[in-house]
């Protein structure tokens, strides 16, 4: 309690999350003991966040309710300086841009279908490899695609919030040691990570709100570094995609990532075989855990197991040795397939960025290009030409009869 009544300066990073109501108990329990009978009043109390003035539309299930009052930048700095108690006029310093993301990003989207997701990101991580950090918004998306990765010799890393801490800093920190990396997160990872240098951010499903857009798209581009941010548009993201782009006041026609049509028979061959095996395996792995649970509570409780009880091979040996062989068929028909190259183009040897310069530390790229080159490649080409231009160029000439 002294130690609270001398307290000179408090320091709240994140801080429209940290005080949002239902989340981190402790924090709201310690700012209401603070700004009680231990305030001082030469505290200096200073906020943080990328988002703190941003005002997004509330979600449908909230504005259906009645009472619900729209809210304003003003009024969410008042709400959020009450709660964290802050007394007198306090000094905002917004440094955030109209577009609420930094100069430095680039931001861009592909369209398709919710099938055609898994081809895309395929196709992007084997185009332009680097350190890329993918973003779901669940985990069992996570976890599926996670093991579709693997099964196409792609080892990623995962971070959630059903994994253990140790194991979300092991993978943070090899995320960070390897140059070639990518990491598949939900939201747990858009906030408060530091991680040099990378390069792309995958929205494999657009984020529900415009805050979680733009701290996701700030796990790049960090500092003065250039990065990338993609978004992977399905049918039903396109509400989503309106609505962040209506409240960050964005041209809702930001550009479309490039893709090479002539590759995209290849990646789908590829990404079906993967699906078979994936979901093969995930049903082997579902049916041991059901046998081993059955087979432990059938031991406790001292009875004997009937052989219909259980689920894949002990039930039908017949139909588990076919599917056994089946599976063989598929894993040397993908072997076979991953290990010819995707991209028969001749290599080239120069990475330009966005800004012209040479990327510090960038892994050897499969075609030769950067994602950031590739876009400004086509910025370029759809650049409408100037009166000066037109005027400069030479005339068609005419012939008389």
């Amino acid at each position: 309690m002294r130690v609270c009544r001398h307290l000179r300066c408090l320091v709240i990073d994140e801080a429209d999350r940290m005080v949002e109501k239902g989340h981190f108990a402790e924090l709201s329990q310690l700012l209401e003991m603070l700004s009680d009978s231990q305030y001082n009043p030469k505290r200096q109390t200073l906020v943080f966040s990328a988002t703190l003035t941003l005002v997004h539309q509330a979600p449908a299930r909230i504005l259906h309710k009645k009472h619900t009052k729209k809210i304003d930048k003003t009024a969410k700095l008042d709400l959020l300086m009450q709660k964290i108690g802050m007394r007198g006029k306090p000094k905002v310093i917004d440094l955030t841009r109209n577009e609420a993301t930094v100069e430095t990003l680039t931001e861009t989207k592909i369209h398709c279908e919710n099938d055609e997701k898994d081809l895309y990101l395929y196709y992007f991580l084997m185009q332009y490899p680097g350190r890329t950090l993918v973003f779901a918004n669940s985990i069992s998306c996570i976890k599926r695609l996670s093991g579709l990765l693997k099964v196409l010799d792609i080892m990623p890393l995962t971070l959630h919030a059903c994994m253990h801490q140790k194991q979300r800093l092991r993978n943070l920190e090899q995320f960070a040691r390897l140059e070639d990396c990518v990491l598949l997160a939900t939201d747990v990872a858009a906030r408060g990570l530091d991680i040099p240098k990378v390069q792309h951010v995958i929205h494999y499903q657009v984020p529900r709100t415009s805050e979680i857009y733009v701290h996701r798209s700030g796990r790049t581009a960090r500092a003065t570094n250039e990065g990338l941010s993609l978004m992977l548009i399905g049918p039903e993201d396109v509400i989503n995609f309106k609505k962040i782009y209506k409240t960050l006041k964005k041209d809702e026609d930001i550009p479309l990532f490039p893709v090479e049509t002539k590759y995209m028979d290849a990646v789908k061959e590829r990404i079906q075989l993967a699906r078979q095996i994936e979901k093969a395996e995930y049903r082997n792995f579902q049916a041991c855990l059901h046998n081993s649970w059955i087979e432990q509570a059938a031991a406790a409780l001292e009875i004997e197991l009937d052989e219909d009880m259980y689920k894949g091979g002990k039930a039908d040996q017949q139909e588990e040795r076919r599917r056994q062989k089946q599976m063989k068929v598929l894993k040397k028909e993908l072997r076979h397939l991953l290990s010819q190259p995707l991209f028969k183009d001749d290599l080239k040897t120069k990475y330009p960025t966005q800004s012209g310069k040479l990327p510090v530390l960038m892994p050897a790229l499969r075609n030769g290009e950067s994602a950031l080159s590739c876009l400004s490649k086509q910025k370029k080409k759809k650049k409408p030409k100037t009166k000066e231009q037109q005027q400069g160029e030479p005339q068609p000439s005419t012939s008389a009869n």
